[in-house]
């Protein structure tokens, strides 16, 4: 059964239906259409119903859908026939056909361009140059096979007029390499032209202006002419028609619409053509002189003996043939154009011993079952070709049937179906049949009416069931006397009237008509007459009737198909309007009758509704039965599907075959489907569940693959970056800067820290190497360097750092008095037991009496001591270290330096004397007090401001250094708010 389709939609399969009657057949086929699937099966059978619209279900993704897949696997669809009947020549080697059939608007060329197009579509992977262009052949041939035989009628844009069968080769790897077409009964019509082609042609624009098609150009259509006229054009060329076997085409085609045109008079017994000017241009169009043509239109040669005369015609036998005339150039025409197809696309040089068998495909698209008010011979041709396929139909489905039920080993129980051999024979038996009435009646000497034939019938078949007229049921009223006659057909009663079935039957074109043709100078139309070159005189057989050409034909076809592996497809034409909405209740059954879909139906339902191979039935339902999910393990499928059914209860309604399991009522399906159903609910979820589950695991495997792959890749740039390090410092030591010039690799990210505390190691390390050698002294001026390095870097523009440090510089700056000097601080060291001088030099000083005076300021590591260089450095005040809590300096170049102390009697001096002059103490003084202090664990507060807050014995006061250009030497200057130390403006 066709999968994904729910129950909203209808039953997909007809075989699913609960019971098997018109109404349900029909509720079924309604509501599927209007829900907008135009397909169903009903078996292996597709029911297709035009939508009158354009639907997207026939693209590349849907041929995806449906290509290799059995026909149940997906919803119901031409595509599924198509790959069916490709699958079965294929895969069996097996010459296929795809019969379409339905009455004149239900969709029959639609659907075997759909079939062309897929089986098009699924051939040649390989994208061969040859197979590409037969595909596009076949086509290309469908296009220019609808434009000349398909018209525009009351019923229809695009009505089919004839019968096309064709025959698709393959290849034994299932390529198209070539195909044949036979076209059954032709109507004859045609429209369409560009502007300059008209003028070359003589046509005018307006369909109207044209007897012949008038009628058809005023009815409202769809069909965009000039972009179907250019596609056609295209095609030809593309098929392979010459320029000049197109353009004699186009000629035939005017040639028709202006006989059409031709009026016919008299004057007395004379016979005249009254719009003459039209025999020139049909000269002209038929490459032959403008005389022959009247004389052909107005006079028939007559052999009497060995005299020939020219009879001249009435002006109604003379429209007669001219319209006999337009009929047989029309027909002649397509039957060229086919033959020409052919002759371009049928497989050549094909030897099946070298190449391997070749296989076909054949493709039918013929009218269907027609009743109309007025029914003539055309539509009682057409109906017995139905009544010949509907036939063949019912015997090849039965015989399928009973051959898979053979096949299988299951019994066959024999089925009543309507038998319609009574009605082929009545129409096509030799001696009492029809169509051999109707041809005697033709052969007879002498005058022979419609009247005549309807007698004729009368007598040979009065005691026929399915033959009635108004003769033989006088009471019936629906039937006219010398008229009409009623046949009894497997789809319902027909009428038909004999009116023109002898005329239509004879060969009625006159030989003059032949000759004039074969004698044209166009190669093309010559060759479509070649019996035009037997003279008047000479004797020739009778020419078969229309009715005998029709009904070989139709044998040839009938023997054909029945060679071949059949797949049907039925087409419903849903109203007469045209709309896409509306489902005409008795038009459909009406069609559903005489389609034969019920018996169709029946036949199918007889035995068993539902049979699949055991592989397939347990794929869809293995996971009903613990048995069978998710695989089993029995000997084989068939007892698993008989374990599963038996586990179902379903054991009554079912029969194993060889390969298949059959079932025999629709409600055994529907309950498997349903538990399959509320499984697959339970099978997603777990799968859904699982699924989630190894997603999970397979991002979790990524992640910890992405982190391990992280942490190697890390560990190789650390180890990288540590080897390459230790490649740039390993001969540091043996360097005279100690690597102080080697330049560090950049490190990584996660390293930019690990860098810094490595760098720091190593300058330690650098620093150490540099100071290990030194002296004790040399390493507390070092040690006094780095303080001030630390407390003053970038906040004075002099440190003094590039010169040494000797901190006792009294004795240099003042040589003259140093023995005073020395003297003064031997004393002090015994007195006040100091290790050492921290810092001595010549100072300039105010005091709390505003006066400025010139001083020296010995630092030793216990006391502060100002002295009087005058008075041999007497000591004139001595402030102990831990009194002083910090010092102040400015952040320009000059000397101020600001003494506080705890007692805040804050001293205030500028070192001065300097030797040379101009060099800066400041930094030497901060760095060795900050070493000093350092040593002992104490802190020293060294502020770096302008102006300088301090006190002076208690006052708060503050020291403003100014630069003044006639200045010679730093001084000090009572303020407002405090001090001011003048220092020189260079």
């Amino acid at each position: 059964m066709a999968e994904h389709e729910s129950l909203e939609f209808g039953k997909a399969d007809f075989v699913l239906l609960d019971n098997v009657s018109l109404e349900e057949f029909l509720a079924n086929l309604k509501l599927r259409f209007e829900k907008g699937r135009i397909y169903s099966y009903i078996g292996e059978v597709v029911v297709s119903v035009n939508p009158y619209r354009a639907m997207n279900i026939y693209g590349r993704d849907t041929v995806e859908q449906y290509k290799g897949r059995e026909l149940y696997e997906r919803p119901p669809h031409l595509f599924a026939i198509a790959d069916a009947a490709y699958k079965a020549m294929k895969r069996r080697n097996k010459d296929t056909c795809i019969v379409i059939s339905g009455e004149s608007g239900a969709g029959k060329t639609e659907a075997s361009k759909y079939i062309m197009q897929y089986i098009a579509a699924i051939t040649n992977p390989s994208q061969r140059a040859e197979v590409e262009r037969v595909k596009n052949m076949l086509l290309k041939s469908n296009c220019v096979l609808e434009a000349f035989g398909n018209a525009k009628t009351n019923r229809n844009d695009n009505s089919s007029r004839f019968g096309k069968y064709m025959d698709i080769n393959f290849d034994f790897k299932g390529d198209p390499i070539g195909g044949h077409i036979n076209n059954y009964l032709l109507e004859k019509l045609v429209k369409g032209a560009p502007e300059s082609l008209l003028r070359s042609l003589h046509i005018q624009k307006d369909p109207t202006a044209y007897n012949y098609i008038k009628v058809g150009g005023m009815i409202k259509s769809s069909i965009n002419d000039n972009a179907e006229f250019k596609a056609v054009a295209d095609a030809m060329k593309v098929i392979g028609f010459t320029t000049e076997e197109v353009h004699t085409v186009y000629r035939i085609l005017a040639t028709i619409l202006h006989l059409g045109n031709l009026k016919f008079g008299s004057d007395g017994d004379v016979t005249l053509i009254e719009n003459s000017k039209l025999v020139a241009v049909l000269g002209e169009l038929l490459s032959t002189k403008e005389e022959n043509v009247e004389k052909a239109l107005l006079y028939r040669t007559v052999a009497t003996g060995r005299d020939v005369i020219d009879k001249q015609h009435t002006d109604k036998e003379a429209s007669y043939g001219r319209d006999a005339l337009a009929k047989a150039i029309y027909e002649r025409l397509f039957c060229w154009i086919v033959g020409r197809i052919n002759d371009i696309i049928e497989v050549k040089n094909y030897d099946a011993r070298v190449h391997g068998k070749n296989t076909v495909i054949g493709v039918l698209d013929i009218y269907g079952f027609e009743i109309f008010q007025n029914n003539s011979f055309e539509q009682f041709c057409i109906n017995y070709c139905n009544e010949k396929l509907q036939q063949l139909f019912i015997q090849l489905v039965l015989k399928q049937e009973q051959e898979e039920y053979q096949r299988e080993g299951i019994p066959w129980k024999h089925i009543d179906y309507f038998n319609n051999q009574i009605i082929v024979d009545l129409v096509e038996q030799q001696h009492k049949g029809i169509f051999s009435v109707l041809d005697e009646a033709c052969m007879n000497v002498g005058k022979v009416t419609d009247e005549m034939f309807l007698q004729a019938l009368n007598g040979k078949l009065a005691k026929h069931a399915h033959y009635t007229s108004r003769k033989l049921s006088p009471t019936d009223k629906s039937l006219e006397f010398d008229r009409d006659f009623r046949i009894r057909h497997y789809a319902g009663d027909v009428v038909y009237s004999v009116v023109g079935f002898i005329d239509k039957n004879k060969d009625t074109l006159f030989q003059d008509f032949k000759r004039l043709l074969y004698n044209s100078s166009n190669p093309v139309l010559k060759a479509m007459w070649p019996e035009g070159k037997l003279s008047i005189t000479e004797v020739t057989k009778r020419p078969l009737t229309a009715a005998t050409l029709f009904k070989n034909s139709m044998i040839s076809l009938v023997e054909n198909l029945a060679s071949k592996e059949p797949y049907y497809v039925r087409c419903i034409k849903p109203n007469d309007v045209k709309s896409p909405l509306l489902f005409e209740y008795e038009r459909c059954k009406h069609q559903v009758e005489y389609l034969g879909l019920l018996e169709n139906l029946r036949v199918r339902r007889a035995g068993f509704a539902n049979r699949q191979t055991y592989p397939r039935f347990l794929q869809r339902y293995k996971m009903i039965s613990e048995f069978t999910w998710p695989n089993h393990d029995l000997p084989s499928d068939r007892e698993a599907v008989k374990r599963l059914l038996q586990g179902c209860g379903f054991e009554h309604d079912v029969a194993y075959g060889k390969t298949k399991v059959f079932i025999r009522t629709p409600r055994t399906i529907f309950s498997l489907e349903e538990q399959r159903a509320e499984m697959v609910q339970r099978i997603v979820l777990f799968l859904q569940k699982v699924w989630r589950g190894t997603i999970a695991r397979m991002r979790y495997r990524r992640m910890r693959a992405a982190l391990i792959i992280l942490r190697a890749y890390r560990r190789y740039k650390v180890k990288s970056y540590i080897k390459e390090v230790n490649r740039r410092f390993k001969n540091v030591r043996s360097m005279k800067d100690h690597g102080k010039h080697v330049k560090w690799p950049t490190p990584p990210k996660v390293l930019r820290r690990f860098e810094e505390a490595l760098r720091n190691i190593y300058n330690r390390w650098w620093a150490w190497t540099l100071i290990k050698g030194l002296s004790p002294e040399e390493m507390l001026q070092i040690r006094a360097k780095v303080a001030t390095l630390e407390c003053l870097k970038g906040q004075r523009a002099d440190l003094g750092l590039q010169r040494a440090w000797e901190g006792n510089y009294l004795k240099r700056d003042s040589p003259e008095t140093a023995s005073s000097f020395t003297l003064v601080s031997s004393d002090l060291q015994r007195k006040d037991k100091f290790m050492r001088v921290l810092f001595s030099c010549n100072v300039r000083k105010i005091n709390r009496f505003n006066k400025a005076e010139n001083r020296a300021v010995l630092i030793t590591d216990r006391h502060l001591y100002k002295m009087d260089p005058l008075k041999q450095y007497k000591p004139m005040k001595s402030i102990p270290l831990y009194n002083v809590t910090g010092v102040s300096v400015s952040p320009g170049k000059d000397q101020l330096v600001v003494f506080h102390t705890k007692d805040s009697r804050d001293l205030i001096v500028c070192l001065q004397g300097m030797v040379p002059a101009g060099e800066s103490r400041i930094g030497e003084l901060v760095g060795t007090l900050l070493s000093h202090f350092k040593s002992e664990r104490r802190k020293l507060q060294v502020n770096i401001v302008s102006p300088i807050h301090c006190s002076m014995n208690g006052r708060k006061c503050t020291v403003v250094v100014e630069t003044r250009i006639n200045q010679s030497q730093p001084d000090f200057t009572k303020s407002r708010s405090g001090y001011i130390l003048a220092v020189p403006g260079n």
